[in-house]
């Protein structure tokens, strides 16, 4: 009887023991922007999201779209950041966040954007509408074609700049985190300027020469270590606005809050769905160099062909998984068919963790082999009646 009322004392010590150990559990903070999510840049995994398809008044996170076709023709080099931009009397009538360009002022394209990303300027960002598609109604039509193309169906623009409280004017907490998404990872080089917490700019007018402060707007920059951008916005309709972006540990993480009701709350409550991305995510990444093998084409002007990785894998987990048990399958057809043009898909390779499929990249050929017809056939033969 004593033994066995030792061994119920053990148990129950036990038991008291293992329930006051700590438990690695993380809640889903509480955001008072009635409209958040959160997501990570490189994957576009969501890891928590509230009423993110609402369509709301976006204010000046309106310029993540400006700033991104901005971009999209720099890319194409039809702008260069050398550019000179010319103030008109209407961009310098914008009210509202201003960096104070006089008409007549030039200033190059680098120096623009920057007015743009740091000081969310609103005559800055007309002044770029107008140098790029000759107005801002037109460059809206880009801004909004964009969005199209990305398939925003919750976005639509009537200004470059978000002053416009009309209903017409809006977009949701997803839809920018999907162009935020879009314009960090297709432009990375976007955050060399959106992590500047102040700068001088030099307006050179026929009133002579001033130096101005170019001051950032996104608090963040000072309350939160990991934070790389991205743009704040608010009026009196749209309240208080942010996509927020921060990189800590190799994970890009995009946090949206719309509709707060002060100032400081939208930042509090990036920072604590930041902290909460990170607290439960882990990336893991294949970068897929390694070399594949080549594999025998039929009917070709060659005999095989060799292959490519379309793309690095990149998984996200939220789970806890053990990321070390993901298996790697390589899924190839034992020949292929001639005509073969590079870049097709002739194969993929999966990830599986615990059994179950988390995704998969195309394996493309590497080369172009036409079709092989009766003259090359005839040269076979004679290189190979040459080699003997």
């Amino acid at each position: 009887m004593k033994k066995y009322c030792k061994a119920t004392l053990c148990y129950v010590m036990c038991f008291i023991f293992v329930l006051m150990m700590p438990i690695k559990a993380y809640a889903v903070p509480e955001v008072e922007a009635p409209s958040y999510i959160l997501m990570e840049a490189s994957t576009g995994q969501i890891i928590c999201e509230q009423n993110a398809g609402e369509r709301r008044s976006p204010a000046s996170i309106t310029k993540i779209m400006t700033l991104l076709v901005i971009f999209d023709h720099l890319g194409t080099g039809r702008v260069k950041l050398d550019s000179e931009v010319v103030t008109s009397a209407y961009a310098k009538s914008m009210g509202g966040s201003q960096v104070f360009l006089e008409e007549g002022e030039v200033q190059t394209l680098e120096t623009i954007i920057k007015c743009i990303a740091v000081a969310s300027g609103n005559d800055a960002s007309v002044a770029a509408a107008e140098y790029i598609a000759g107005s801002e109604a037109e460059f809206v039509k880009l801004m909004n074609q964009r969005a199209e193309d990305m398939g925003l169906t919750d976005t639509h623009f009537e200004d470059c700049c978000g002053l416009s409280d009309s209903d017409n004017h809006y977009t949701s907490a997803k839809d920018v985190a999907v162009m935020s998404r879009e314009l960090i990872t297709k432009y990375p080089q976007v955050l060399d300027y959106t992590r500047i917490w102040m700068e001088d700019i030099t307006h050179e007018t026929q009133k002579g020469s001033s130096n101005f402060t170019l001051s950032s707007t996104n608090k963040l920059l000072k309350m939160y270590e990991w934070t790389t951008g991205l743009k704040t916005g608010s009026t009196s309709k749209a309240l208080y606005c942010l996509s927020a972006t921060a990189s800590k540990d190799h994970i890009d993480l995009i946090a949206v809050v719309m509709g707060s009701p002060m100032n400081k709350t939208r930042f509090q409550d990036a920072m604590a769905l930041l902290n909460y991305g990170y607290s439960v995510s882990a990336l893991y990444e294949d970068p897929n160099e390694e070399k594949l093998p080549s594999l025998p084409v039929k009917g070709g002007v060659q005999e095989s062909a060799a292959l490519t990785y379309q793309k690095p894998f990149r998984y996200l987990d939220i789970q806890g998984s053990d990321l070390n048990s993901i298996e790697k399958t390589i899924s190839l057809p034992p020949q292929l068919n001639a005509p073969i043009k590079r870049g097709d898909a002739v194969g993929e390779a999966i990830y599986k963790l615990n059994g179950e499929r988390i995704g998969s990249v195309s394996i493309l050929a590497d080369v172009t082999i036409d079709k092989a017809e009766y003259k090359d056939y005839l040269m076979k033969v004679w290189r190979l009646f040459c080699s003997l």
